[in-house]
């Protein structure tokens, strides 16, 4: 088990619940605009939001966000280890940086000191883009190796000037290779990991890579906090999050819901049904199984399971609650009947 930190009021590691991060995209010291958007994304189910720190400007927002947000707010910090100190003074909960990139050990020092005497656990992000160049020459190109190397060089910095309070990421863009290196960087150390394949894209490949890779190493029981990075609102990198997690069994609020592929059997609409129903549902904290199907085959027989669903037929269908027929209906009332009776379950 990895050790545990605190990342203001939310548990990070040692057991916790994997915890859902994300990203701002406005310009941080728009006060207005960056709280607008971590209040969307906190409505949405994040918990832990980062912001951009990449001026003086920016780093001395961060006690106006603190004091308008619920979430923890981490500073993200490259090179200025000045706006890092400026961070730790304005309540920032998490500071993200290499310490590598910030200048010498004593630039280290003295972010590790304000960090230990605040409370304020540090994640050292290592990236597939930005790693060293000495490290690319060693193993010839970004390697799982070069990317673990990276990190725990780092680790080492920080514990040399008695700091431990440290959260880490292997983030690269290919999918197999970021894998590799959060699992080996799980065999070398205990301190909480942070996943997310970065730069994954728009959300028609963006998910689909970071169910692969962070699907994947939840599985193996790797990690304790996710952000899946996508090239749209991250309200989107939320949902997509919290689908991974239910997917990899660790969520368990909310509806699972299930609906078959359709084929040549199906006389229901079922695809904007089934997307209807999704649209309808997503706000819906009940731990329910939710199917819609296109007939009878993959209806009240293989849908057994589900708490409350739906079967097509010609024009019409039927309503069944754990594989018992209630009722059937015309085909345009299926949705707004199963809403009925999704209300009446506890």
């Amino acid at each position: 088990m990895t050790k545990r930190l605190m990342v203001g009021t939310v548990a990070v590691g040692g057991g916790a619940p994997v915890s859902i991060q994300s990203m701002c995209n406005t310009k941080t010291d728009d006060v207005t605009a960056t709280v607008a958007q971590i209040h969307a994304l906190e409505a949405a189910g994040c918990e832990i939001v980062r912001i951009a720190i990449p001026d003086q400007a920016a780093a001395e927002a961060v006690d106006q966000i603190k004091s308008r947000i619920s979430i923890p707010l981490i500073a993200d910090i490259h090179f200025n280890y000045k706006y890092a100190l400026e961070c730790a003074e304005r309540g920032i909960d998490a500071i993200r940086i290499n310490p590598g990139n910030i200048g010498g050990e004593e630039k280290v020092k003295a972010v590790a000191d304000i960090c230990r005497q605040k409370n304020i656990p540090i994640r050292i992000g290592v990236n597939g883009g930005s790693l060293e160049k000495e490290l690319r020459a060693k193993y010839g190109g970004v390697t799982a190796e070069a990317l673990v190397e990276s990190a725990m060089g780092h680790v080492a910095l920080l514990n040399k000037f008695d700091f431990d309070d440290i959260c880490i990421s292997v983030k690269c863009s290919d999918v197999p290779l970021t894998m590799a290196a959060y699992r080996l960087l799980s065999e070398r150390t205990d301190y909480p990991l942070h996943l997310g394949v970065t730069e994954a894209g728009t959300p028609s490949m963006g998910i689909i890579k970071s169910a692969m890779g962070i699907g994947g190493l939840l599985c193996l029981g790797i990690g304790d906090t996710i952000r899946v990075t996508l090239t749209a609102d991250p309200v989107e990198e939320i949902y997509a999050a919290k689908k991974i997690l239910k997917a990899a069994g660790l969520r368990k609020e909310g509806v699972n819901l299930i609906a078959c592929p359709t084929c040549g059997r199906t006389r229901i609409d079922l695809i904007p049904m089934a997307e209807e129903v999704e649209r309808r549902l997503m706000n819906c904290t009940k731990n329910i199984t939710v199917a819609v199907m296109g007939c009878a085959v993959n209806g009240p027989g293989e849908a057994a399971a589900a708490d409350i669903g739906i079967a097509g037929g010609k024009g019409e269908g039927l309503l069944f609650r754990k594989g018992e027929i209630l009722y059937k209906v015309p085909q345009e009332q299926l949705v707004d009947k199963l809403m009925e009776e999704i209300e009446k379950l506890e």
